[in-house]
C-alpha cells in the first residue's frame, strides 16, 4: 500500500476521549489511521471466508505426492541405474547412416553424442533427429544423393533448415538429487537426460549413462509405497491431453503422420477406425524401422503397412479410462514397459493421451505452491 493510501487526509479521524479532528484544510493536525487499515483491502466490508478444508481423498493425494517428492530429493540419479548396464556413445563425426544401423542392432532409440575434437558432451541423439533428416530430404529431394555422407555434427544445419528445435544438450551430474533431474527434463521437454560427471584427473566431462522418464517412474513405483495413496480418478485430475489430438487411420500415408510428429512436437499419433475406435498407435520410434539401411525416400507406404514392420516383441499399446487412478497406473508402470497410455471410453473410443511426461509433471508440480496452505488441513 502506498503512503497516499495509508494516510488519506480527506477523512476525519477520531482519537478516543477527544473530539474529532478535521483534516480537510491544510492547516490542521494530521489524521490518525487505525493499524487494521493497513491490512484491510479498500472496500472490504467483511473478512474473507476461510479456505474450505480438504476432503479425505484430497488429503491422501497430497500426502502421497509429498512422499514421492521427498523420495526424489534424497535419491540421486546413480541410484536409478542398474547394477550392470551398457552405454553406447556416438562421436559427432560418425555418419548418420552408421549411427542408425548401430541403434537398430542394439535395440536402442537414443545415444549421447561426444565431440572428440573438444572432448566435450555434445548432446543426445534421439528419434526426433532422424525424423528431422526425413523432413529435410522430403523438402529438398535434390540433396538425397548426399545422405550417405551426412554426419552427426551437421544435424544443426538440418534443424536450422527446417526450423525445428535444436538437439537436446541438457545433462546433469549423477550425484545431483533425482528431483533436480526430473525438473530439468520438464523444463527442457526432454524424455531422457544424460548423466555427465567430471574426471578427477583430467577435469574433462565424462558421460556415465542416460536416465529416462520411464526408469525414474518405475524406480518410484517400486520403492515408494505411498503411490498407493494416489486414488483420485483421472477425471478429477488436471493431467493428460484431451483436446487438439492428432489422429490417423490405417490408410493414412506415413509421411503425413511424420509431418504431424514434427509440427506438433509429439511422440505418437493414435490410429482410429471409421467409428473412432482406437486400434493402434503410431510412435516416433516406428520411424527407425522404416528407414533401416538409410533409405529415406521410400516412405510412401500407409500406416497399416508400416506397423506390419514392427518387431515381433512389440509390447503393444496400453489404455486406461477416465475412472482409472494413478495408483493403478503406477502399478502398471512397475510391471510393464509403458511409455504412454491411450485414454478411452467404454466403447474404446479415443478420449485423450496420458504420457509419462504428464505423470512426471503432475507428481512434481501439482499443488506445490499451495502446500503451505494445505498443511493447515493435512497436519
Amino acid at each position: 500500500m502506498s503512503g497516499k493510501e495509508a494516510l488519506d487526509f480527506s477523512q476525519s479521524a477520531t482519537v478516543p476521549g477527544k473530539p474529532p479532528v478535521s483534516t480537510k484544510s491544510g492547516h490542521e493536525g494530521p489524521g490518525f489511521v487505525a493499524p487494521a487499515s493497513y491490512l484491510r483491502p479498500r472496500g472490504a466490508s467483511r473478512p474473507m471466508a476461510p479456505v474450505k478444508p480438504l476432503s479425505p481423498i484430497d488429503q491422501e493425494q497430497i500426502e502421497g505426492l509429498r512422499a514421492i517428492r521427498a523420495f526424489l530429493k534424497v535419491r540421486t540419479s546413480y541410484d536409478v541405474l542398474p547394477l550392470s548396464f551398457r552405454l553406447i556413445v556416438f562421436d559427432t563425426a560418425l555418419l548418420v547412416k552408421k549411427s542408425l544401423n548401430i541403434l537398430i542392432q542394439n535395440g536402442i532409440v537414443s545415444a549421447p553424442l561426444w565431440d572428440s575434437k573438444t572432448s566435450t558432451f555434445a548432446g543426445l541423439l534421439t528419434t526426433s533427429d532422424y525424423i528431422n533428416v526425413i523432413q529435410y530430404y522430403w523438402q529438398n529431394p535434390d540433396a538425397l544423393a548426399a545422405v550417405d555422407q551426412f554426419r552427426l555434427n551437421s544435424l544443426r544445419e538440418i534443424e536450422k533448415a527446417i526450423g525445428v528445435a535444436p538437439i537436446e544438450t541438457v545433462s546433469i551430474h549423477p550425484l545431483r538429487p533425482l528431483y533436480d533431474a526430473c525438473r530439468k527434463m520438464l523444463e527442457s521437454r526432454a524424455r531422457r537426460i544424460p548423466l555427465v560427471d567430471v574426471d578427477d584427473e583430467t577435469q574433462r566431462a565424462m558421460i556415465v549413462s542416460v536416465v529416462t522418464q520411464y526408469r525414474i517412474l518405475k524406480f518410484v513405483a517400486v520403492n515408494v509405497k505411498e503411490t498407493q495413496m494416489l486414488r483420485k480418478p483421472l477425471r478429477n485430475l488436471r493431467i493428460g491431453t484431451y483436446s487438439g489430438l492428432q489422429t490417423a487411420d490405417m490408410d493414412t500415408p506415413v509421411m503425413d503422420v511424420i509431418h504431424m510428429l514434427v509440427k506438433k512436437n509429439i511422440s505418437s499419433v493414435p490410429i482410429l477406425n471409421s467409428e473412432g475406435v482406437v486400434i493402434n498407435v503410431f510412435e516416433a520410434v516406428d520411424v527407425i524401422t522404416l528407414i533401416k539401411g538409410g533409405i529415406y525416400d521410400d516412405l510412401n507406404l500407409s500406416v497399416g503397412d508400416a506397423l506390419l514392420k514392427r518387431s515381433e516383441d512389440f509390447a503393444g499399446i496400453y489404455t486406461c479410462s477416465m475412472n482409472d487412478r494413478l495408483d493403478t497406473i503406477f502399478d502398471t508402470i512397475r510391471k510393464s514397459r509403458v511409455h504412454r497410455l491411450v485414454v478411452i471410453d467404454e466403447s474404446s473410443r479415443l478420449k485423450g493421451l496420458l504420457t509419462l511426461s504428464d505423470i512426471l509433471e503432475y507428481i512434481l508440480l501439482e499443488g506445490e505452491g499451495d502446500e503451505n496452505e494445505q498443511q493447515r488441513y493435512v497436519a
